[in-house]
């Protein structure tokens, strides 16, 4: 059975979190917003800086970037040439911003005189007066050379990238390599498009609903799309042309179900990859059970299948294609799981108040691993509570050293036994 744990909460904002995203190794992105209606509650991003103290994960605010009047419902980032870009769904059109990286003087943060270019106050935790701290030690805190990144958010170009009567980009995605990006609305067309020149490459026609998600294989040969329509289809990046393969849920119960969320994942030491999708029964009444499915997605043969205790709402793959980790709709519990096998290997039962939005895992970006602290895995996850929480799975637990010394004696005297009965 899997161990049950809730682990800390990170962060919280002042608004709904619709997306997460991996910035660096230590930095994640987070935003979302409370829409365009004069409702006081802001839209933007946020970005933390996270880090482990030897007993828990702290996360320290970097900066603020508001949006103004559009709620950001989906993004992606990615490295092009050293450069950091992120595409952010924005009502009927993808924002491109970049991402510039600077370093700041921490004692000017510790002052809480620095200020971003954009405008926005960069806010570090700064040193209590109560604290116990000597008059010389202030002072050298306050004259230290040291460096801490910082970011600046700038916009750059927008395009329309849904045309329905009422568009709404509902999700966006770069390839790994930085060169292409796919994007899907209400209308149900996947536009692929030349990155980061944001120029419309060619158009994907296949899909008769609104796009639920997209995601780049590994290779970034292959783009897979999923739709309210109940299709999951995979696509050539190369050239518009007909999908190269349709899968069709095939759930154990024989109860209709339309998929929700598709990611690719790397095999372990191979060149291969899989392909993880999460679906929930189309029947509004009964106890509803999400499913996680595992797919060859060279054939579209579905090799393993897990149903969950209530509907699926998130869906992440580590990097390295060990784990994944799916987030529930109503309880707001999070499970990871063994990639190969579908085994699962914790629960997080009720981590946020309200259904789960987004999942990341933590120091997934640029091959660099992130802060763990005395875990296998950590997976961060946001909910329209407001809530940036991580979840952690240790390592399997091991003998205490005196345990083992004790099985070495104990075995030591059976040998001797045993040799003393014998006459050896």
């Amino acid at each position: 059975m899997s161990p049950s744990r809730c682990d800390g909460l990170l962060a919280k904002v002042d608004f709904p979190l619709y997306t997460l995203q991996n910035l660096t190794n230590r930095h994640v992105l987070v935003a979302g917003g409370g829409g365009a209606s004069n409702t006081g509650v802001a839209n933007g991003f946020e970005i933390f800086e996270l880090s482990h103290n030897g007993t828990r994960f702290v996360a320290e605010e970097v900066m603020r970037y508001e949006t103004g009047p559009n709620v950001v419902m989906t993004c992606s980032i990615q490295n092009v040439q050293n450069r950091i870009y992120l595409a952010a769904g924005q009502e009927s059109h993808c924002q491109l911003y970049k991402v510039n990286v600077k370093m700041v003087d921490v004692a000017e943060m510790r002052r809480g005189s620095f200020r971003a270019e954009n405008g926005l106050v960069r806010r570090r935790r700064t040193v209590s007066e109560n604290d116990n701290i000597s008059k010389m030690e202030k002072e050298k805190r306050n004259h230290t050379t040291d460096k801490r990144m910082s970011f600046e958010i700038r916009p750059c170009d927008s395009v329309q990238t849904d045309f329905a009567y009422d568009p709404l980009q509902r999700v966006v995605t770069i390839s790994h390599d930085g060169k292409l990006m796919a994007t899907g609305g209400i209308d149900g067309v996947v536009r692929m498009w030349s990155f980061p020149q944001m120029q419309l490459l060619f158009q994907l026609y296949g899909h008769i609903k609104e796009l639920d998600d997209l995601d780049f294989s590994p290779c970034d040969h292959v783009l897979a799309s999923i739709a309210k329509d109940g299709k999951a289809l995979l696509w050539g990046t190369s050239e518009q042309a007909p999908p190269v393969l349709s899968l069709t849920c095939q759930p154990p119960n024989g109860t209709k179900y339309l998929f929700r969320r598709c990611k690719f994942g790397d095999i372990e030491d191979s060149d291969g990859f899989r392909m993880f999708t999460i679906a929930n029964p189309l029947a509004r009444s009964g106890k509803q059970k999400g499913l996680l499915q595992l797919w060859e997605p060279r054939t579209g043969r579905l090799v393993r299948s897990v149903l969950s205790a209530e509907s699926l709402s998130a869906l992440a793959v580590r990097d390295d294609g060990r784990f994944v980790g799916v987030g529930t709709m109503f309880s707001g519990s999070v499970d990871i799981y063994i990639a190969f096998s579908l085994q699962r290997v914790l629960h997080v039962s009720r981590a946020h108040g309200m259904f789960v939005t987004g999942l990341q895992w933590l120091g997934a970006r640029g091959g660099a691993a992130g802060p763990r602290g005395r875990s296998e895995a950590a997976l961060l996850s946001i909910s329209v509570d407001n809530r940036l929480v991580v979840h952690t799975l240790p390592y399997p637990s091991t003998l205490p050293a005196w345990v083992a010394i004790l099985l070495i004696i104990f075995v030591l005297f059976c040998t001797f036994c045993l040799c003393s009965f014998l006459g050896i």
